[in-house]
């Protein structure tokens, strides 16, 4: 009896450090993966905390390559992604549930010495194609169609990492991130810096890295290119929207923005996750959560589309 007994014990001595382990396990939430939503998962991770403090969460970026590739190794709970999932993620058993919208904007320095001509005229998606996928180098005066001759020669820089940014401003030219010529950098902070240095760049960034959220202005520093929508080599009244970021978010909701470069963002995984309370997190973001999106600095998706990824989280 005394030895059943004791046998008993040692299995609850055992049992039970293996019990705790599991249930930290199941209460981390681990995220990594897009610049472009993770100012947003860490604020609604902040939020989440104030009413579920039992979750711990671990958020790290890194770009929607690694997001992409850390879901499907089962390395984080969630990858966090910023450009259309592709029929070979498709293929190999992503599941995603959209978020939110933002958009890539193009960047320059707000030292560039064409910066008023730059904001009369903007650019087209051709003459955006012509920096961007061209080896041949491209001056500022021959790219703004001016009459006199400079030896200023546009400074291209572009994204090192495999990330939704870079992917989906290529889409806009109708081509892949492998096809951007130009200086790769890391990541959209470091993207963004390298474009203040860079008096004669050219770069293209997340809103949230384009623009202070606190302060409604674009980031010190920067300029944000327009687009010539309608490519009739001006800026009329319907496409001068960059000064604030309330009126870039704007464009982007009403459609008037281009998209490509904006896009919705994902949580994606490894299949539909099974850990209840990675799925509890999801929906909260669909539902309570979506209070933050604006003040955030992204576009809410439309009520219907929400819905339907809520239903995925009920199959």
């Amino acid at each position: 009896m005394k030895t059943k007994s004791l046998l008993l014990f040692i299995a609850v001595v055992f049992l039970f450090p293996a019990c705790a382990s599991q249930k930290k396990k199941d209460q981390t939430i681990s995220l990594s993966g897009a610049f472009a939503l993770y100012p947003l998962v860490v604020k609604w991770t902040e939020e989440y905390q104030k009413i579920h403090p039992e979750i711990r969460f671990n958020v790290s970026g890194g770009g929607a390559g690694k997001g992409m590739a850390d879901a499907l190794a089962g390395t984080v709970d969630l990858g966090m992604f910023s450009r259309e999932i592709s029929d070979e993620e498709k293929a190999k058993g992503v599941w995603w549930a959209g978020l939110t919208i933002d958009a890539v904007v193009p960047t320059i320095s707000d030292q560039n010495p064409y910066l008023q001509e730059i904001k009369l005229k903007g650019l087209t998606r051709e003459k955006f194609a012509s920096v961007f996928l061209n080896d041949t180098p491209v001056f500022w005066t021959g790219l703004l169609g001016l009459p006199t001759q400079s030896k200023d020669k546009v400074a291209v820089l572009t994204r090192s990492d495999a990330c939704g940014a870079a992917e989906t401003w290529a889409k806009y030219m109708g081509a892949k991130q492998e096809d951007l010529k130009g200086i790769g950098i890391f990541g959209d902070p470091g993207l963004a810096e390298a474009v203040i240095r860079e008096k004669l760049g050219i770069g293209f960034n997340n809103t949230a890295y384009a623009y202070d959220i606190s302060t409604g202005k674009k980031r010190q520093g920067i300029e944000v290119v327009p687009i010539d929508i309608n490519e009739n080599g001006v800026i009329d009244a319907g496409e001068n929207f960059y000064d604030s970021f309330a009126d870039v978010l704007g464009a982007i909701a009403a459609g008037i923005y281009p998209s490509p470069p904006a896009r919705e963002l994902y949580f994606v995984a490894k299949g539909k996750p099974t850990k209840q309370s990675t799925l509890d997190f999801i929906r909260w973001c669909l539902t309570d959560g979506q209070q933050f999106v604006t003040e955030a600095g992204y576009v809410p998706l439309e009520k219907a589309k929400i819905e339907a990824y809520l239903q995925q989280l009920d199959q």
